[in-house]
């Protein structure tokens, strides 16, 4: 379910519990493996250009709402269907 649920963070997706319908508030857990391009200036302060994330695995999505991690699941935004 790891794969699935990571596609709620991608943009074009969100969560949506189906125990109370909830849409705005989740916590996640999740680790990603990244390649960052960091930039530092002279006076070694540091700027992240670019990053891509090679692998996200998503542990566990909840409801901030009612709590259940178990009636979570992906659907198309909004905004992407009128796109």
């Amino acid at each position: 379910m790891s794969a699935e649920l990571a596609q709620g963070l991608e943009p074009g997706a969100r969560f949506r519990c189906d125990g109370c319908g909830n849409v705005t508030r989740f916590d996640v857990v999740a680790t990603d493996r990244t390649r960052r391009y960091h930039h530092f200036d002279l006076g070694g302060e540091r700027t992240i250009e670019e990053e891509e994330i090679l692998r996200r695995d998503v542990e566990s999505v909840t409801c901030r709402w009612c709590g259940r991690d178990d009636a979570v699941r992906v659907e198309v935004a909004p905004s992407a269907d009128a796109g």
